[in-house]
């Protein structure tokens, strides 16, 4: 470990994950938590608030605080906080003292807790708290004006698998003191897992945009098959694009509405999620992907009518590669649920080439938490769905919606058709709505599944066989 008093350097944050790999992994101690802190109900949990002299950089007008997180809750795993000021390493130590408890008994004096994570704040004259880093290699961040909601991980290895997940986690962290004019925090880590150690380097610069940049180095112990890159999970719970019902006030309960993809090839595709009734796996197979991620669509407060929650102010978080990243697959993964509070929607980069044993990974990307991805296509988007029962027998019938300035053209409007199939299973009554008034173009069909009880569906908008549209995906499951 990098001690304190220590010049500080990013290439030992390496070094130490390097020689962390030569060795099995020492799981962490959770047995030292006070009496009943690991079953604290949340709200008595979220109570627990460092005090202002417990913020690190308050009042030195450097454009970010940095508040660090008690242990407790479901967060229960210890990390080693440091910061990095003047190139030299400085522990942040932990101290009950600097905590406000609320309703909480404070834990014994003496006590060495170390923190569960820490959350930044930026701004000078009227700071907002714009990330979170907590619990395993969990972290969240906001574009400016808006509520927490996706979460990304570091790292997702097997997911979904049958022989179960393995979940990486931070074991400490050396936050750089930052330049007043720079606009920017820089954060390392030291990542820690059953199958392989690694380091983390990640820049945050918050705005309209919230970049984060993210370089890892991983060592792997063991050989490795099954490794996600640039992960996001959301919550989708209900909504008029799923069949799932729920006795709920509120009209749709989402902040995710599906997944976007620019491929390596420069296709734009939009997938919106569902609430499946069994876990659903889909892989969309590309090569040096240019884009992907989990976003929320649907910004008007109505569709929602959840004065709590503000699901419309919800972050979209886009992924671009940096460098190339060979062959492989956007994977998402949809699962059963009945809460708000799960994050139920997975998303992340797949290779093909699985990781050897012994061997040196390298990874780069950069993550947009926005209003709408930074980098957008130069067409029509896929903004709403609906779906319900069809005319007759096992039919359903669905409406897209396309928005989008092309709409308003009567040329492109007059030479747009529908290119859409569904395999297996075949389309019926396909019809086109334009209106051109509203930069809007609704497309309305039935999908006969015949003996089937899954549909892969595929439309895309086109004129004089060019795209209008990104192309729509949808996977319809009896």
């Amino acid at each position: 470990m990098i001690a304190e008093g220590q010049r500080f350097d990013a290439a030992l944050v390496v070094e130490a994950a390097r020689m962390l790999s030569r060795r099995p992994m020492v799981p962490v101690t959770t047995n030292d938590l006070p009496e009943g802190y690991a079953t604290l109900p949340f709200d008595q949990f979220s109570g627990i608030r460092a005090q202002p002299g417990g913020l690190i950089w308050a009042g030195e007008n450097r454009g970010f605080t940095v508040e660090p997180l008690h242990r407790g809750y479901v967060f229960s795993a210890p990390v080693s906080l440091f910061t990095v000021e003047d190139e030299v390493v400085r522990r942040v130590a932990f101290d009950r003292g600097k905590f406000d408890y609320g309703k909480v008994a404070p834990p014994p004096a003496g006590v060495d807790l170390q923190f569960s994570g820490f959350r930044v704040s930026a701004g000078l004259e009227r700071p907002y708290e714009v990330a979170i880093f907590q619990g395993a290699t969990f972290f969240r961040a906001v574009a400016r004006g808006q509520n927490f909601g996706a979460l990304a991980r570091a790292l997702i290895l097997r997911p979904g698998e049958t022989r179960g997940e393995e979940i990486p986690f931070f074991r400490a962290f050396w936050i750089e003191r930052p330049n007043p004019a720079s606009g920017m925090l820089v954060i390392h880590a030291l990542l820690d897992s059953e199958s392989l150690s690694g380091a983390v380097r990640m820049t945050l610069r918050p705005g309209d945009v919230t970049f984060i940049d993210v370089e890892m180095t991983l060592f792997a112990r063991q050989a490795l098959d099954h490794v996600g890159f640039g992960c996001t999970m959301g919550t989708f719970m209900s909504g008029a694009q799923s069949r799932r019902t729920f006795d709920d006030v509120r009209p749709a309960v989402h902040e995710v509405s599906g997944v976007q993809m620019l491929t390596g090839g420069g296709e734009w595709i939009y997938r919106p999620v569902s609430n499946p009734t069994n876990l659903q796996v889909s892989s969309f197979v590309d090569t040096n992907p240019r884009g992907f991620g989990l976003v929320q669509r649907e910004r008007d407060p109505a569709a929602f009518q959840d004065d709590d929650q503000r699901f419309e102010l919800r972050p979209s978080v886009w992924m671009e590669p940096l460098g190339e990243w060979g062959a492989g697959s956007v994977q998402l993964i949809e699962i059963p649920s009945e809460s708000d509070v799960n994050d139920n929607i997975i998303s992340y980069w797949r290779p093909r080439q699985p990781i050897a044993a012994g061997s040196e990974t390298t990874v780069a990307y950069r993550q947009a938490w926005c209003w709408q991805p930074p980098e957008r296509p130069p067409l029509v988007l896929a903004t709403r769905m609906r779906q319900g029962r069809g005319t007759q027998g096992r039919r359903r019938r669905f409406f897209v919606e396309f928005t989008g300035d092309k709409l308003a053209d009567p040329a492109v409007v007059a030479a747009t058709r529908a290119n859409i199939t569904a395999t297996p299973g075949a389309i019926h009554g396909l019809r086109l709505w334009p209106y051109p008034e509203r930069k809007l173009m609704r497309v309305g069909f039935e999908v006969d599944p015949g003996n089937e009880n899954l549909s892969e569906l595929r439309l895309v908008l086109e004129a004089g066989g060019q795209p209008v549209s990104e192309t729509w995906l949808n996977r319809w499951t009896w």
